[in-house]
């Protein structure tokens, strides 16, 4: 019975996948740009939904732009938690626009993508998100670069947060974690670093027992006068406090 529950839950969930795709296709072209926002937050709502997954907002998601939100990375299924509480415009992975079905889910959400093994990309990276807070949107980063184990945070690289100093943006720093609904512990269900597979990450997912998703927003801070090698070390420390006070 355990195993065809999670079985359910992978099915709507692919039902739901190619429900968005089908909406980006064919709806996206005659929305603006508020309605698509919504759109992609409305439908990342229902996906945690369908796969046993409540949301939980602590503090105040940015109300409008521009402004850049950094925050720890842990799974796959940070992207659809911050989505759920506000969309933003993510920056990741070049590969991930190449992915059938979810290449498409991406692009239609407003990511901008980047090269990471080509260490030059980040410029036109930041051009392009300078361009993109200036126009008044929200971006957001995983500043550590890659999904870490939970436990503890990653140095953060120090490059995109030029695009906010560039810009005259404000950041915000906010913390996720993913926990057991019943007993409030940190879950490691949805686990996706190093060598895991996708796939066996999102199957951990829905045949683990009911989840919290928690994101914890702090407060948006000035990028006026800031070295961002200097800013990054603070941020860390700010991301550090938030995931500390995550409940």
């Amino acid at each position: 019975m355990h195993a065809l529950s999670a079985s359910l839950k992978l099915l709507r969930a692919t039902v739901h996948v190619f429900a968005g795709w089908w909406t980006i296709r064919a709806k996206f072209p005659r929305m603006s740009p508020p309605e698509r926002e919504e759109c992609v937050q409305q439908w990342s709502e229902r996906m945690l939904n369908l796969m046993g997954i409540s949301l939980t907002v602590q503090g105040t998601p940015p109300d409008r732009g521009p402004l850049l939100l950094v925050c720890n990375h842990l799974s796959w299924l940070d992207i659809l938690t911050i989505h759920a509480a506000r969309h933003v415009r993510f920056v990741s992975k070049s590969v991930v626009r190449h992915w059938p079905v979810i290449g498409t889910l991406s692009t239609g959400a407003g990511t901008l993508y980047i090269e990471r093994e080509r260490r030059r990309d980040a410029v036109r990276v930041v051009h392009h998100m300078t361009e993109a807070l200036r126009e008044g949107d929200v971006m957001a980063v995983f500043p550590e670069g890659t999904t870490g184990d939970g436990h503890g945070l990653l140095p953060f690289h120090a490059n995109l947060l030029q695009a906010a100093i560039s810009s005259g943006a404000p950041v915000q720093p906010a913390a996720l974690r993913f926990a057991d609904a019943a007993t409030g512990e940190t879950s490691h269900a949805p686990r996706y670093i190093g060598d895991d597979n996708l796939l066996a990450s999102v199957w951990n997912t829905v045949k683990a027992p009911p989840l919290l998703a928690i994101v914890r927003f702090g407060e948006p801070q000035s990028s006026q006068g800031r070295d961002r090698r200097t800013w990054a070390k603070s941020l860390h420390a700010d991301v550090q406090a938030l995931r500390r006070e995550l409940k």
